[in-house]
């Protein structure tokens, strides 16, 4: 009797060097146990075994699994994002990676950048673009086993700048008395070095300006020139403070001649091709100060047999892919944007205001075009189907959250009045349906109150605010993650390409660090299970009401990754979804707009498909919108930071409650409970005390046991306040607590610097 013929199963370095093989070839398709079993020709048994080795490796950190891709640890993947910073002894330039976790990974792997030599590269491609130092670009990386000690790991190609680096700065404009001027750079890495303005070349600026300068040379004696190239306005004023973040990080705030032409051009669709939906009893639910409206709902009892008690629940989307084609004048603004920022005082849109506020804004008892789903619920919120339709449709009314939950609480309006039996119950009934669902599926349900700084008529700073969250809120935002996991499981369906928004799960490094802080506060949290968003709500709840909520909260927080962008689907951690894309705000987001347009090719729905696309491109832009995404939260909370240390200048001297957000060996990191204002506390003011800084409970104690942790309640003075740079500085005179020093303590000696450091 012959036996049965068993492949050798593959060792750690034989993983491991496939891995490599395959990230080296510079390919885009995904690594899984799937593809490691079939190179190795494993089957049965065999791919168990293989999962445990797999699963070994990456305890030891050797591999990272996302979802079901593995990949070698610490390793760049072959198309990168990178800030190119450097140049080596030959002149050649030197990038590293904008995303990498340092905390996680160690220093950020160098990469050389080459054009036009190299094994794998060969001959400059025909328009390749040519990069110099401080350019941002989209790099096609791999390993360099030629490199020697000391010398950069990688080698890279650029295969697309994203942005110059710039010649220009943003700063504030003094006049001296001879009439020339001097300009103090509001980047904080500029801090001290003036540049010179001869009296010419300040145009009608005046003392006191935010200007833009483009660098011209020297002096004689080696000071750097400007020269004005325009003038923002008035440094005290409250609108120049989102300017400042516009220029500070190159955020596109003027349309292309062509793009404006592309949108003036654009006429109203028509019914050609549509489905006429335009007596279905859709709504559009909205914050009341909304000027676009990108989605509409409507719901019914479902009247088949077989879903008795469910629902029909249709979320109808602007058909943004009919008016913005690939790679026109419009496509290509709004990729480089990427999605719409959002400031206090002005909104940065993706699309033109043709497109965004008219031609696709669901207004109400107008006709417009729609991408919609119409998706079968059950009476326990499970989705038994869906189907997606390219329509006409009429809003019926535009609401705001409040309006809508006024009148459900038994508050009608004039306006909510005739709808709420045939329009607004069901929406409510499904959201029961919806909400059921949600709470057996279990997302991370972290507690984190939204802050909305509320301006004057003037424009200058108000007073914050925190929204109170609905179940109006809660409609919607149920309603659109069902239809976007609709999106994603249509197009995986029709084997059709799309950008995925994916959550990892956190790193085994972060996990480490919140069991171990845990540990100090007396909650347990099991090892060498697999972590689900549950594993953590159940922490929460534990917590919830104690002295220990808002820290917990902060810490579980920090230990999730960042969501992203990517071709590759590895998952949604934080919704616990495996599968889920972005369809339903294709008017502020590229993405959106890419999984429109996948839909309408998928589904052989009319013009405006998605183009053929190799997967490297699809990655190159899912690379581009996550770091627009970044950009834009950056700048967001930079002008937040701005506006309020605007207007905390002239209270020098005022005490505050504050919350500690941060602690390092330096200081502590402060929120103001009241604004939300963020501040830093130099350690040198704490006392005259050694401090030691303890990682694991995220404190600093002094000798005698006065402590300082994260999230506890202190009371702060303001020292000092620089509204250009959005930076607080502060002194503790109430709050901390007596504990016990940590064990094995780490000293350290106030010094007579403190900063607020980066964070």
């Amino acid at each position: 009797m012959a036996t049965k013929k068993t492949a050798q199963q593959p060792s750690r370095e034989d993983i491991l060097a496939f891995l490599a093989r395959e990230r080296e070839a510079g390919g885009a398709r995904k690594i899984g146990i799937r593809e490691i079993a079939r190179a190795f020709g494993l089957k049965g048994e065999d791919r168990v075994a293989l999962k445990r080795t797999l699963a070994t490796l990456a305890d030891e950190g050797a591999i990272k699994k996302r979802g079901k891709r593995v990949d070698q640890k610490g390793v760049l993947p072959p198309v990168t994002l990178v800030d190119i910073s450097a140049r080596d002894r030959d002149g050649e330039l030197i990038a590293t990676p904008v995303e990498w976790d340092e905390d996680e990974l160690g220093p950020a792997p160098r990469i050389l950048i080459r054009s036009g030599r190299g094994a794998k590269f060969g001959k400059k491609l025909s328009g390749e673009p040519v990069a110099g130092l401080g350019d941002r670009a989209l790099v096609r990386a791999e390993p360099d086993h030629d490199a020697g000690e000391g010398e950069p790991p990688y080698v890279g190609r650029v295969i697309k700048l994203l942005s110059r680096a710039r010649n220009h700065v943003l700063g504030v404009l003094r006049i001296e008395a001879n009439g020339a001027g001097r300009i103090s750079p509001i980047d904080k890495k500029q801090a001290g070095r003036e540049l010179l303005v001869a009296a010419e070349d300040i145009g009608e600026s005046r003392d006191g300006d935010l200007v833009s300068v483009d660098l011209v040379g020297k002096t004689r004696f080696g000071a750097p020139r400007a020269r004005v190239r325009e003038t923002l306005g008035s440094v005290t004023s409250e609108k120049a403070v989102s300017l400042i973040a516009l220029r500070a990080h190159d955020i596109p705030d003027v349309f292309r001649p062509e793009a404006i032409a592309d949108a003036e051009r654009a006429k109203p669709a028509t019914l050609h091709g549509r489905e006429d939906w335009r007596a279905l009893a859709l709504v559009t639910i909205d914050p009341p100060d909304a000027k676009d409206h990108d989605d509409a709902v409507h719901a019914a009892p479902d009247d088949a047999q077989d879903n008795e008690g469910g629902f029909v629940l249709t979320v109808a989307i602007a058909d943004v892919a009919h008016y913005v084609t690939p790679r026109s004048p419009l496509d290509k603004d709004a990729l480089e944007r990427g999605n719409s920022v959002y400031f206090p005082d002005r909104v940065v849109p993706m699309l033109p205001e043709r497109i965004s506020n008219d031609l696709c804004s669901l207004r109400e008892n107008e006709d417009r075009p729609a991408l919609a789903v119409r998706m079968r619920v059950t009476g326990k919120g499970k989705k038994i189907g869906h189907s997606f339709h390219r329509v006409m449709m009429r809003s019926r009314a535009k609401l705001s959250y409040q309006q809508a939950q006024a009148a459900i609480d038994g508050r009608p309006d004039e306006k909510t009045k005739p709808l709420l039996d045939d329009v607004l119950r069901p929406l409510y009934a499904a959201h029961e349906a919806l909400r059921h669902a949600r709470d057996l599926r279990g997302p991370l349900d972290l507690d984190l109150p939204e802050r909305k700084i509320m301006l004057k008529e003037d424009g200058s700073f108000d007073r914050v605010v925190i929204p109170p969250r609905l179940d109006a809120h809660r409609l919607i935002e149920e309603s659109m993650i069902l239809a976007n996991v609709a999106a994603a499981e249509t197009l995986e369906e029709n084997r059709q390409q799309l950008i995925y928004r994916a959550h990892d799960e956190p790193s085994k490094e972060k996990v480490t660090a919140l069991s171990e802080f845990l540990g100090t506060i007396g909650v347990k949290l099991a090892k060498g299970q697999v972590l689900k968003p549950a594993n953590f709500n159940v922490i929460l709840e534990r917590v919830k009401g104690l002295e220990h909520e808002n820290i917990v909260n902060e810490i579980i927080l920090r230990t999730q990754a960042q969501a992203e962008y990517t071709h590759e689907n590895y998952g949604h951690f934080g919704l616990n979804l495996r599968r889920y894309a972005h369809f339903t705000s294709p008017i502020r987001r590229y993405a959106d707009l890419i999984v429109h347009r996948a839909l309408i090719r998928a589904l052989k729905l009319g013009e405006g498909a998605l183009s053929e696309m190799p997967a490297a491109e699809l990655a190159e832009i899912a690379a581009r919108i996550s770091a627009a995404e970044r950009r834009a939260m950056a700048a967001e909370r930079e002008t937040v930071d701005r506006l309020i240390a605007h207007h905390l200048a002239d209270q020098i001297g005022a005490r505050f409650g504050a919350r500690i957000s941060g602690v390092t060996r330096s200081g502590l990191f402060v929120k103001l409970i009241e604004t939300g204002a963020d501040g830093f506390v130099p350690a040198a003011t704490l006392g005259r005390e050694y401090y030691s800084y303890d990682e694991a409970s995220h404190s600093l104690t002094s000798r005698s046991g006065m402590s300082y942790r994260l999230a506890d309640i202190i009371e702060v003075r303001l020292v000092e306040a620089a509204p250009i740079a959005g930076a607080l500085r502060f002194e503790v005179v109430g709050g901390g607590e007596r504990r016990a020093p940590p064990r094995n303590p780490k000293p350290f000696k106030p010094g007579p610097r403190g900063g607020r450091g980066k964070r």
